[in-house]
């Protein structure tokens, strides 16, 4: 199976941690018994769906005033996973 070219995200009417993980699981493919978790996110991006080789999220900005600290904890896990395995972590970009 080939790795998704780009999968978009578009943030900007998140307006909860449950629907963050939602649009989340849904763009990128988790199972339906993802935990919607920051460990749950965490093992599903590095082991159960190969990510795409670029990710676009839109509406950053507006997500990280609305809810931080799940802004800062999604940002870490997509950082760490292109850190510790950097062959199947995405190219991201916020805007």
């Amino acid at each position: 199976m080939t790795r998704q070219q780009l999968v978009h995200i578009d943030l900007n009417e998140v307006m909860s941690a449950d629907e963050l993980h939602s649009t989340l699981r849904d763009a990128l493919g988790f199972p339906g018994w993802y935990g919607c978790n920051w460990d749950a996110f965490w093992d599903a991006i590095t082991g159960l769906v190969e990510m795409p080789v670029h990710l676009r999220i839109s509406g950053w900005d507006a997500l990280s005033r609305r809810l931080p600290k799940d802004a800062e904890l999604m940002q870490k896990c997509l950082e760490d996973l292109s850190l510790e395995y950097p062959s199947f972590a995405s190219n991201v970009e916020f805007g």
